[in-house]
């Protein structure tokens, strides 16, 4: 399976904004994109300049690679409602962000990881596939054999001090490790910072 291997510091600083944990601490004094001095000039970016940050820093925030995030594009410009915030919705709605969404991970490349590696049931059946989407009235369960592993014994060892803001279309209990998908994602409660519509213009070149 392809996935991005670059550093996700590098990649934060590139975008601007902290896509893990761990760069928080670093881009407090690292702020420049990598290969630029601390002193260089940022000159203003043009229109074409704008929408590609935008759509590099979305794709890498969701953990995407330009296929699949394409693929995504041309599903919301075929459906009902505004693109960019129907693009938005079926980020939301991929396992891995839902299992990130719930508390479950501390950001989502670990999340991805613990569907990659069969952790979780989603109605009843194991599944290992970041990507699936989910739909009102699906339900995830930590499977009865993961349950014992140190990851999820210790889990709030594992979160430490993270904390990720709840959401009303999910119903999570990181006790039990179950979460119930009760509604669909608001445009509001998507990764704030996003300008959908740049996105957009970008593909429509």
């Amino acid at each position: 399976m392809a996935r991005d291997r670059s550093p996700i510091v590098k990649q934060s600083r590139r975008e601007g904004v902290a896509l893990h944990p761990k760069a928080h601490k670093i881009m407090v004094n690292r702020t420049q994109a990598p290969g630029k001095s601390p002193h260089a000039r940022s000159g203003r970016l043009s229109d074409y300049g704008q929408q590609l940050r935008e759509k590099q820093k979305t794709k890498r925030m969701y953990g995407l690679l330009e296929k699949q995030f394409r693929k995504l594009i041309t599903e919301a410009n075929r459906s009902k409602g505004q693109t960019g915030e129907v693009l938005l919705e079926l980020l939301e709605r991929r396992l891995d962000n839902v299992v990130y969404r719930a508390g479950f991970a501390r950001s989502r490349r670990a999340s991805r990881q613990m569907v990659s590696h069969g952790h979780f049931e989603l109605n009843g059946r194991r599944v290992d596939i970041p990507s699936i989407r989910v739909k009102v009235g699906d339900e995830i369960v930590i499977r009865s054999r993961s349950k014992k592993l140190p990851l999820f014994q210790n889990h709030e060892d594992f979160m430490g001090d993270i904390a990720v803001d709840p959401v009303s279309w999910i119903a999570a209990d990181t006790k039990k490790f179950t979460i119930k998908v009760t509604g669909l994602p608001k445009r509001e409660e998507a990764e704030p910072g996003i300008q959908e519509q740049l996105i957009v213009e970008y593909y429509s070149r």
